[in-house]
């Protein structure tokens, strides 16, 4: 077993499939499977469950790349100290529910940590997907909310999946709306003011079960529904619908912009936003360093 083959496993875990890998690694297709062959001969294991859709990680598979993704960041500390330089080009990747905050923070790590190339992802996507993509790691840290209402759900799941929760914050819900809503300068909007207006919530795909829904309050409990994939599409309908939507309060300016803003809501409910982790992988250099800035945003916005 050689580093090569450990970062050569760990490129296709990453891209998804053997042809991207060997684009990315600068290696030949042939080349780069043998590897993975020979690797998966010596450690009599399955690292990689091929279909005719691609590769995907096996359950030893998962196991096996915990253990040489922290060989790799160590061999790239090593290298960096006694060289200058990382033999090993900074990855990281972050899965999010539709959270400014997630996103500046990512803004701050890219930025702080300067490199000369790196692979860094972050997709905004939904709660079923965030969960899968940190438990196949496909991302090292997924950012989403537990409630007294889909608590007890996501607990379970999570636990069977391997993932730890830990919180960020504890918020109250509040109404999302344009400046220019009939009800932006009401102090505490009560459930039933909103009657008239359409709940805009985003779309969970495939998982409609209530527990993955990013919104506290369930469209359910609504009489006018519009369900959107992505944040600006969101926003738009606040001002050209007086729609609203139910969130967390952290407000950016920045991103949600300047004409969006958040109401305290009359809601027996409170959000706990928090990060999920493998819990038998020590997360990287960039990953703790997402943690860091995700902590010092959101402490700002309390300050």
């Amino acid at each position: 077993m050689t580093l090569q083959q450990l970062r050569y496993a760990d490129g296709v875990a990453v891209y998804g499939s053997l042809s991207e890998a060997s684009r990315r690694l600068f290696v030949t297709q042939p080349t780069l499977t043998e590897a993975i062959r020979a690797l998966e001969e010596e450690l009599r294991i399955a690292i990689f469950s091929r279909t005719s859709r691609g590769v995907t990680v096996t359950r030893e598979g998962e196991e096996f790349l915990a253990s040489a993704r922290q060989i790799l960041e160590d061999a790239s500390r090593i290298q960096a100290k006694y060289t200058g330089k990382a033999v090993r080009m900074p990855q990281f990747a972050v899965s999010c529910q539709h959270y400014a905050f997630a996103v500046e923070a990512f803004i701050e790590v890219v930025r702080d940590n300067a490199a000369e190339a790196y692979d860094y992802t972050l997709r905004e996507t939904v709660t079923s997907e965030i969960i899968d993509d940190v438990a196949r790691l496909r991302s090292e840290i997924g950012v989403l909310y537990l409630s007294r209402r889909n608590g007890a759900s996501l607990t379970k799941i999570l636990k069977k999946e391997g993932l730890a929760f830990e919180e960020l914050f504890v918020a109250k819900p509040h109404v999302f709306l344009a400046k220019g809503h009939p009800l932006a300068k009401v102090k505490l909007i009560r459930p039933e003011q909103l009657d008239d207006y359409p709940f805009i919530s985003f779309e969970q795909g495939s998982e409609n079960a209530l527990y993955y829904s990013e919104e506290v309050m369930p469209a359910i409990d609504r009489k006018k529904n519009i369900r959107v994939r992505d944040r600006a599409t969101m926003t738009n309908l606040f001002i050209g619908l007086n729609g609203y939507t139910i969130a967390s309060g952290a407000v950016s300016r920045e991103l949600n912009g300047p004409d969006v803003i958040a109401v305290p809501f009359k809601y027996d409910d409170e959000i706990r936003v928090g990060f999920i982790h493998r819990r038998d992988v020590p997360l990287s250099r960039v990953a703790d360093a997402y943690v860091t800035a995700l902590r010092k945003r959101l402490a700002k916005r309390k300050a």
